[in-house]
């Protein structure tokens, strides 16, 4: 089933014996989150966890408002609501108010999230690694630009106004 044949392009594309983008996405996206859930188990962060805070880290200094950390994340306001809430209860993050806008909150980062964000940071970049590591190295980086562009696509067909 490896490569291109002109077979393949009369059947359609979500026949059993193609390969289908839904599937290899969420397979690719499960099977990475799951290792790094286990990579970091015991360590007090999900994987959600340490992405607000890679996000938060990389963010504006004075921290993100709320939707632009689900922006950010692609994902939906009442999830980062609801993860930001248990972070918040365990002293990872803090939330107040915009300095302009009054329904906004801006999210920022107490120390212990940079300190287990340190040393779960290691682990995620091996794990990224690894991962790349199963492309030819000249290969890598035109696969990431290539699921960017595919990643583009999906988030403005999700988002039309955008």
């Amino acid at each position: 089933m490896d490569g291109f044949s002109p077979e393949k392009a009369e059947i359609p594309l979500d026949a059993p014996g193609r390969r289908r983008l839904p599937v290899l996405l969420r397979r690719a996206w499960y099977g990475l989150n799951q290792a790094f859930r286990r990579r970091i188990a015991g360590m007090g962060l999900t994987p959600d966890q340490f992405t607000v805070i890679r996000t938060l880290l990389e963010g504006e200094p004075d921290g993100l408002t709320q939707k632009a950390l689900a922006n950010a994340m692609s994902s939906d306001p009442n999830t980062i609501a609801s993860l930001l809430e248990r972070m918040e209860a365990n002293g990872l993050v803090q939330r107040r108010p915009h300095e302009k806008d009054r329904r906004a909150n801006r999210v920022e980062l107490r120390a212990v999230a940079k300190e287990k964000y340190e040393a779960i940071r290691n682990e995620a970049v091996g794990l990224q690694s690894h991962v790349l590591e199963q492309l030819p190295e000249a290969e890598r980086e035109k696969f990431l630009k290539q699921l960017e562009t595919i990643a583009k696509a999906c988030r403005n067909l999700s988002n039309p106004q955008r």
